[in-house]
C-alpha cells in the first residue's frame, strides 16, 4: 500500500514538472514584440512654385498666375513641420504628419490682368490696381504602414493614407465683380476696394512604398514615395509625394535626421457657372523641393 502510494505520488510530480516545462517552453517562444511611439520636430527649407488658373480680361483666353513671378509672393522660406508615428510591433504602424506653408505680400501696381471665379462668383483685378495676396497651406498626412519585407539591417513597406490639404486664397484690392448677363470687359467698370477669399480642403488619399537601410550601426537611409490621382463629380487632383534622407542614433531614444522632399498637388475644382463667362475653373497647382532638418524622441 505505501509503495502505490508513494509511486502515485512520484507519477503526480512528474506531470506537474513537465506541465511546467511545456508551459515556460510556449511562453519563450511567442514572445510579445515592444511597441514604439516616435515624436518628430523639425523644419524644411521650401523653394515653392504656386499657380492657380485665371482668365485674360482683355484677351478673353485663361493662363496660369504665378503668385511668385506675378504677385511677389516669398519663393524660398524655412518652414515647421511635425512627425507622429506608432509602431505597433516590427510590422505594423499609424502615421501622422504636419506641414505649413503660410505667404501673403503685396503690390501696389498689378502688372498682369486677371479675373478669378471663386465661390461661384468671378471678380475682376485690372492692372495698375493695388493688391495684397494670400496664399496659406496646410498640409497633413495620416496613414497606415505594413513592413512586408524585412532582413537584419533593413525593411521595406507599403503604406496606404490619406493627405489633407486646407487652403486658404485671398485677395485684398481694387477688386471688380462680374454681374450675371456683363462681359468680360464690362466687369472691370465697377472695381470697389475689397476682400475676396476662398477656404478649400482637398483630400487625397494615396498609395506608396517606403523603406530602411541600417548601412553602419547607429546610421540608416530612409526613403518614402507617395504618389495618387483622383477624378470625381467636381473634383480633380493629384500628388506626388517623395522623400530621402539619413537618420543617426545619437542615443537610445534620441535621433537626428537630413532628408531633401519633393511635394507636388494639382486640385481643379470646377464651379458649375453658366457658359456666359469664360472664366476659368478654381485651379491651384502648388509644389515644393528642398531639404529637411530633424530631431526625434523614441518612447
Amino acid at each position: 500500500m505505501i509503495k502505490s502510494v508513494a509511486i502515485f505520488s512520484l507519477g503526480l510530480l512528474s506531470s506537474s514538472v513537465f506541465a511546467a516545462g511545456a508551459a515556460n517552453s510556449y511562453s519563450v517562444s511567442a514572445p510579445v514584440e515592444p511597441s514604439e511611439i516616435v515624436l518628430k520636430l523639425g523644419g524644411f527649407y521650401s523653394n515653392s512654385n504656386s499657380s492657380m488658373d485665371v482668365t485674360n480680361p482683355v484677351l478673353g483666353n485663361n493662363f496660369k498666375l504665378d503668385f511668385e513671378e506675378d504677385l511677389a509672393l516669398e519663393e524660398s522660406q524655412f518652414l515647421p513641420f511635425f512627425e507622429a508615428s506608432y509602431h505597433f510591433n516590427s510590422r505594423h504602424s499609424i502615421y501622422f504628419d504636419w506641414k505649413q506653408l503660410h505667404r501673403n505680400a503685396e503690390v501696389q501696381k498689378l502688372t498682369v490682368p486677371f479675373q478669378v471665379t471663386l465661390d461661384d462668383q468671378v471678380y475682376d483685378i485690372q492692372s495698375g490696381a493695388r493688391l495684397e495676396t494670400t496664399l496659406n497651406i496646410d498640409i497633413a498626412r495620416l496613414g497606415y504602414g505594413y513592413n512586408f519585407y524585412q532582413g537584419n539591417n533593413f525593411n521595406l513597406g507599403l503604406s496606404l493614407g490619406i493627405h489633407a490639404m486646407f487652403i486658404k486664397t485671398a485677395f485684398n484690392g481694387e477688386i471688380g465683380v462680374c454681374a450675371k448677363g456683363e462681359t468680360l470687359q464690362q466687369c472691370a467698370q465697377t472695381a470697389t476696394p475689397r476682400i475676396v477669399d476662398e477656404e478649400v480642403t482637398a483630400p487625397l488619399p494615396d498609395v506608396g512604398l517606403y523603406g530602411d537601410y541600417e548601412f553602419s550601426p547607429g546610421f540608416k537611409f530612409n526613403a518614402h514615395a507617395q504618389y495618387f490621382y483622383i477624378k470625381l463629380d467636381d473634383i480633380r487632383g493629384s500628388l506626388v509625394d517623395i522623400r530621402a534622407g539619413v537618420e543617426a542614433e545619437i542615443t537610445k531614444n534620441w535621433h537626428m535626421s537630413a532628408a531633401f522632399n519633393y511635394y507636388k498637388v494639382d486640385v481643379d475644382f470646377k464651379h458649375g457657372m453658366a457658359d456666359e463667362l469664360n472664366v476659368a475653373d478654381y485651379n491651384l497647382y502648388y509644389s515644393f523641393i528642398g531639404p529637411m532638418l530633424s530631431v526625434s524622441y523614441r518612447f
